[in-house]
């Protein structure tokens, strides 16, 4: 149970897409709810936008002034809470003379809703993006290409040229993600390392020397120190989709037109050999944390960033605070999931963020504008100046006690790592292709959605050999395809 409940609220947690700390929008939260819910939402405070930055990057759109955009989800894009509107809110209100209207939902109701209100005729233009929205939501006719109304030659998609494209069906844009959010983290202590004799992880990735291998060294040299009676792992936390994800190789191939499956990927198969590896040398925890533990019995954690701001607080609830209010720099430092040995780059495991244009909207030029000003937000500097400055002050409780923080050095590595220049965004269409392929009732090996005993049934002891999983779910992937390619 414990096991279930631990790999539930991972799953939660990386399935929270479109918050994005540098996107206008941040997460505050320290668990995961689900993808999109309102307490992990928080607009940027005591920002000034000054709108005049984007003139010569809007100054052609279509007039949608007093048009107001329908927008589906649980969560409000509105503040709430006496909170300051986002940037991306600020310009589409200030600029566009447009705006929002919500319709609320639950995160569990959110796609029944959808789908009565296109059955009705019944107002909703905007719609948050989650993975199974391509190819299964387009295939469900919930969804219309933004082709007709964003120029994504525009150079303000430059950056993001590479994932945009990554996500086209059927020859049109869908998906149009401005930022990249949640890379998937590990989390260590620079002074548990010291004291191992271990090199720091962050130098080794600067250095290009931050692999499997060297890592799995560091979680076996770090276990076989353990004085006699002590009890040591090499890492906690969610990371199997990570590992698949780090050779660059995807469970479920696309070439345009066809979907194949390629679950016979020897890349893949190296994959789950190394996790069949740290499980056959105890190096995992399988406990649920939210958080790295404070104790030194566990060297790395692996989660997205929502738990870095609690992780510092439980390492360090008394950190130096300079004369800005701020913490440059602590005992914790973040470094991606280490990259596969043979790979070229860095193929990271992060969601992205973007709003998808609900199917029967007449109002496409305006959900396409409220896209681009989160893309503006994202992309100039001068937005996200501000977005760091309010990032990277300390937040306090009621009664003054300090309740998360990130370091400033923390913050500037987190944005490097969502930085489409410096890694590759991994995506797998099989977790688009519905809820046998990602997530099915109850969870269990025999319910459970294929990608996901793919990346965590090794780990949870379920099986323990690649090749029972492989054959037992090979043929059911190839009949899912029948369905996708007909």
């Amino acid at each position: 149970m414990k096991k279930l409940t631990w790999l539930l609220a991972a799953l939660m947690a990386l399935t929270m897409v479109g918050v994005c700390t540098a996107c206008g929008d941040s997460s505050d939260s320290t668990t995961a709810e689900s993808s999109s819910d309102n307490s992990a939402y928080k607009e940027e405070d005591d920002v000034e936008v000054d709108t005049s930055l984007i003139e010569q990057y809007v100054e052609d759109d279509p007039d949608i002034s007093g048009q107001s955009i329908y927008w589906l989800a649980d969560y409000d894009i509105n503040p709430t809470n006496n909170q300051d509107r986002s940037v991306a809110l600020t310009l589409f209100e200030d600029y566009y003379g447009a705006s929002i209207e919500y319709v609320s939902c639950t995160s569990d109701t959110k796609f029944d809703t959808l789908a009565s209100r296109i059955l009705g005729g019944d107002s909703v233009d905007m719609f948050p993006y989650e993975w199974d929205a391509v190819p299964n939501g387009v295939m469900k006719d919930q969804y219309q290409p933004l082709d007709d109304y964003l120029d994504l030659d525009d150079e303000i998609w430059d950056d993001m040229s590479d994932v945009i494209d990554m996500f086209e069906y059927n020859g049109q844009h869908y998906v149009v993600p401005y930022c990249l959010s949640d890379p998937l983290l590990i989390t260590y202590s620079r002074s548990l390392c010291e004291e191992n004799g271990l090199d720091d992880p962050y130098e080794l990735y600067e250095d290009g020397e931050w692999n499997w291998d060297v890592f799995l060294d560091m979680m076996q040299t770090f276990v076989s120190n353990a004085a006699d009676g002590e009890t040591r792992y090499g890492i906690n936390g969610w990371f199997g989709q990570a590992i698949i994800q780090s050779t660059g190789e995807t469970v479920i191939s696309y070439d345009g037109t066809t979907f194949t499956n390629n679950i016979n990927s020897p890349a893949i198969e190296e994959a789950e050999n190394l996790m069949e590896e740290i499980m056959s040398l105890s190096l995992y925890d399988s406990e649920w944390h939210g958080y790295l533990q404070s104790d030194g019995s566990t060297l790395f954690f692996a989660m997205a960033d929502w738990a870095l701001g609690e992780s510092n607080i439980q390492n360090d609830s008394d950190p130096e605070i300079n004369d800005d209010g701020i913490v440059e720099e602590g005992d914790l430092m973040i470094v991606p999931f280490p990259t596969y040995p043979d790979a070229d780059e860095y193929y990271l495991n992060v969601n992205f963020a973007a709003k998808m244009l609900v199917k029967g909207s007449d109002k496409g030029d305006a959900v396409a504008a409220y896209i681009k000003c989160e893309r503006l937000a994202a992309m100039l500097d001068e937005y996200q100046d501000d977005a760091k400055d309010k990032a990277i002050i300390p937040e306090y409780n009621a009664q003054g006690k300090l309740k998360s923080y990130v370091t400033e050095e923390q913050y500037d590595a987190l944005q490097e790592y969502k930085d489409p220049s410096n890694i590759t965004a991994a995506f797998d269409w099989g977790y688009g292709m519905g809820s046998r392929m990602y997530g099915d009732g109850e969870y269990t090996y025999e319910t459970r959605g294929i990608m996901d005993n793919i990346t965590s049934a090794l780990l949870n002891g379920e099986k323990d050999s690649w090749a029972v999983i492989r054959d037992e779910w090979s043929s059911v992937i190839d009949e899912i395809l029948e369905t996708y390619n007909s």
